[in-house]
C-alpha cells in the first residue's frame, strides 16, 4: 500500500505543477506587480487620473515593439483606475524589486507618475501624458515629458495602441523622444519585441497541459489497478 500511496502523491504533484504553470507564464508576460503607495499620486491615461494613498495592481494589457498598454486596478482587480499608454525606457542596472519613479510637482500637489520598472528587467515603461498636461509637467520639471495628442478622457483601448507619441519640452515645442527616453548602450541589443500573438498561445490554451494530466491520472489509475490485482492474486 506505501507503493500505491507514492504513486497517487507523485501523479498528484505532476498535476500540480502541471495546471501552475499557465500562471506563472502569464504573470512573466503581463508583470502583474503589487504597488503600495503612502501618498496621492497623479496617474495618466484614460480613468481616474488622481490615485489616493493605497495597494495597486499595475499589469501590461498590450505590448507591442514601440509601446505598451499599462492597467492600473484596485488590489483585488476588481476594480480598473486608469489605461496608459507607455514606450519602452532602458535603465542601465536591472533591480531584484519593482521600482517606479516620478516627476516633482508644487508643494502639496500629488507626484505625477513617470515610469515602471518590473524587478530583474533593464526595460521598464515611460508614461504618456496629454499634450496639455505633459507640457505643464514639461515646465514645472523643467524637463521633456512624453505626450499624446489624442483626447485620452473618452479614447478606446484601440485607439491607444496606435495613438501618436511624442516628446514635449518646458516651450510646449516637440522635441526628440530620446531626450525622454534612455537608449540602451551599444553594445546591448534592441528592445525585446513583445506582442500578443507571439506570448499568449503559452498561456492562452491550456489544452497540451488537460491532455498531460489526463494522461498522468490515467497512467496512474493504471498502476494503483494493475498494483491491486497482483495483491489480490498473491493473496489467494
Amino acid at each position: 500500500m506505501k507503493l500505491f500511496r507514492t504513486i497517487a502523491i507523485a501523479v498528484s504533484l505532476a498535476a500540480f505543477f502541471a495546471l501552475a504553470a499557465p500562471a506563472a507564464m502569464a504573470d512573466a508576460w503581463n508583470r502583474e506587480t503589487i504597488v503600495t503607495i503612502s501618498a496621492p499620486i497623479e496617474v495618466p491615461g484614460v480613468g481616474q487620473h488622481i490615485l489616493p494613498a493605497g495597494t495597486y495592481v499595475f499589469k501590461i494589457f498590450d505590448s507591442q515593439s514601440d509601446r505598451h498598454i499599462v492597467q492600473i486596478f484596485n488590489q483585488d482587480k476588481t476594480h480598473l483606475f486608469t489605461t496608459i499608454i507607455a514606450i519602452p525606457n532602458y535603465r542601465l542596472k536591472a533591480t531584484d524589486k519593482t521600482v517606479i519613479t516620478f516627476r516633482e510637482r508644487p508643494a502639496g500637489e500629488p507626484e505625477a507618475l513617470r515610469a515602471w520598472f518590473y524587478p530583474g528587467r533593464e526595460w521598464g515603461e515611460e508614461f504618456v501624458y496629454a499634450k496639455p498636461r505633459a507640457v505643464q509637467l514639461a515646465a514645472v520639471n523643467n524637463h521633456p515629458v512624453l505626450a499624446t495628442s489624442l483626447e485620452l478622457e473618452s479614447a478606446p483601448i484601440e485607439a491607444l495602441k496606435t495613438a501618436p507619441v511624442l516628446a514635449v519640452a518646458p516651450t510646449g515645442e516637440p522635441v526628440e523622444l530620446a531626450q525622454v527616453v534612455e537608449a540602451p548602450p551599444a553594445e546591448t541589443d534592441a528592445a525585446p519585441v513583445m506582442t500578443a500573438s507571439a506570448s499568449l498561445p503559452k498561456t492562452a490554451s491550456s489544452l497540451p497541459l488537460i491532455a498531460l494530466v489526463a494522461f498522468l491520472g490515467f497512467a496512474g489509475s493504471f498502476v494503483l489497478w494493475f498494483g491491486s490485482r497482483r495483491v489480490l492474486a498473491s493473496n489467494k
